[in-house]
């Protein structure tokens, strides 16, 4: 009997190492929603601002009552307040998070328009956009909700 528990140890050990967790039975109390989120929009560069805009959307199967994306830039977002949409904010220097709002199964979220203005004048950027937080729901399709956009300052919507 010893050795069977010594043996369930070790299993527990290794599934939580390789960052499997055990199966559940739908409805199981505790049990994370699933979901399938994913961004798509654009951004334009001039003379070192960056426009964007997104449209956040849920694949399902769940709904999602929250969810925050995140965006990123290769070079540092200027110094100063930047002036961000309600929802917003700057987290580091060269990121922002916001919110998504709830997004229903299958639907989309409200567009997310903001205006970020990069230290110096670059003349192109990579800007990396991805969830930051799910809402708590397992998302077992990452591939789509993370887009990486290289934006030359041409005044030109590079899409994503």
């Amino acid at each position: 009997m010893r050795w069977m528990r010594g043996l369930a140890v070790w299993g527990a050990v290794l599934a939580v190492g390789v960052g499997v967790a055990p199966a559940r039975a739908a409805g199981t109390a505790g049990e994370a929603t699933e979901a399938d989120l994913s961004y798509h929009g654009s951004a334009v560069m001039r003379g070192g601002r960056v426009d964007v805009g997104l449209t956040p959307r849920n694949h399902g199967p769940a709904d999602v009552s929250d969810s925050t994306v995140r965006l990123r830039w290769s070079v540092p977002l200027a110094a100063g307040a930047q002036r961000l949409p309600a929802g917003c904010a700057r987290t580091g220097r060269q990121e922002v998070v916001c919110r998504t709002g709830a997004l229903a199964a299958d639907g989309l979220g409200e567009r997310i328009e903001l205006r970020v203005w990069l230290r110096g004048r670059p003349i192109e950027v990579t800007m990396a956009v991805d969830t930051l937080w799910g809402g708590g729901a397992v998302d077992r399709n990452r591939s789509n909700d993370r887009q990486q956009v290289l934006v030359l300052d041409t005044g030109d919507a590079y899409f994503f």
